[in-house]
């Protein structure tokens, strides 16, 4: 009797220990990494068995049965996941009940217009591309953001998602980001401005960002555009005349797309224009509202990105002369 309790003994003790080593095993895998897909609703054994169906080599009944032994069965959320050669059954638990989902990212540039918010997205690693056959105003729509347009009503920003997400997901986020931003920007407004919406803002905003060359020169290339809006000038900003272009642009701006009349075109006509014409970020949005203190109404660029300011358009016509002419 003595002789059979020792085995049994020695035999449990062989089964905890191929066990306790087991759960420290790396996965054997078809590929040095596998998705892995946990959805709503999935109980302890369909997770394993989707352990297995993603094409780990693995006994879906023992992970399983490991799953129940750690008592965390119920605690694994749903999401994406990424398994790769250093993935055991112990890590693979933890990384469930964290919910450590495979993220991938995405950047939108400050400056950018819609167009290419798209082509970022359309491009994006894992992203499902659920808006590719959505014009901008369905998207619009979509987003909750009826009648209000596409163009610069984004956030640019890094966004995280996990893999498989949508990519109306990730624009939802950013109108949100841009939703806050435009709303903090508002409420700081300096007292004299003349900009009577937040949407004004955006639009004033989005010239300032793509004006501008050298962040230090925001708030005044923003004290210039507010300071010719105050008098009733003509904004003549390139950029304007660029966007309402469109396609027909073809790298270089001709004395006659400043002469041919679009609703953006801000020689032709005065005041901003009708829509933002690209995303700006946080600090164009702070320059919109809270201008450098100046009388100068024009500017130039002096070649090293940073601007020249003049309150006069003689001054002006000189700076052109020594910084574009080099008289």
């Amino acid at each position: 009797m003595r002789l059979l309790f020792s085995v049994v003994v020695a035999l449990l003790l062989g089964v905890a220990g191929a066990a306790y080593l087991w759960l420290d095993q790396p996965f054997d895998l078809p590929n040095p990494t596998v998705d892995l897909s946990i959805e709503p609703g999935m109980g302890g054994r369909d997770i394993a068995s989707a352990v297995q169906d993603a094409g780990v080599n693995v006994n879906a009944g023992l992970l399983y049965a490991w799953f129940r032994f750690s008592g965390q069965s119920r605690q694994i959320r749903a999401g994406s996941y990424e398994l790769d050669r250093q993935t055991t059954p112990r890590s693979l638990l933890q990384k469930l009940v964290r919910g450590e989902e495979a993220l991938r990212s995405v950047t939108l540039v400050e400056g950018w217009t819609f167009r290419q918010v798209r082509e970022a997205l359309g491009k994006a690693e894992q992203l499902k591309p659920d808006s590719r056959a959505l014009t901008a105003e369905d998207i619009m729509n979509q987003l909750g953001k009826s009648g209000t347009p596409a163009e610069g009503h984004f956030f640019p920003d890094t966004y995280t998602y996990s893999k498989g997400s949508s990519d109306m997901a990730v624009m939802l986020r950013a109108v949100h980001a841009m939703d806050k931003r435009l709303a903090a920007a508002w409420a700081l407004r300096d007292s004299a401005s003349l900009l009577k919406s937040p949407e004004e803002v955006l639009v004033l905003a989005s010239i300032v960002e793509k004006e501008t060359g050298s962040p230090k020169d925001r708030a005044n290339i923003a004290a210039v555009f507010s300071n010719r809006l105050r008098i009733g000038m003509r904004l003549q900003t390139d950029p304007t005349v660029i966007y309402g272009m469109g396609a027909a642009f073809d790298g270089n701006l001709r004395k006659k797309d400043l002469q041919t009349d679009t609703p953006w075109n801000t020689y032709t006509r005065v005041g901003l224009p009708p829509t933002p014409i690209a995303m700006p970020g946080k600090a164009s949005l702070l320059a919109a509202v809270q201008p450098a203190t100046s009388k100068a109404l024009y500017f130039v660029a002096r070649g090293d990105g940073s601007s020249q300011f003049s309150n006069t358009l003689d001054e002006h016509n000189r700076a052109v002369n020594k910084y574009q002419r080099g008289q």
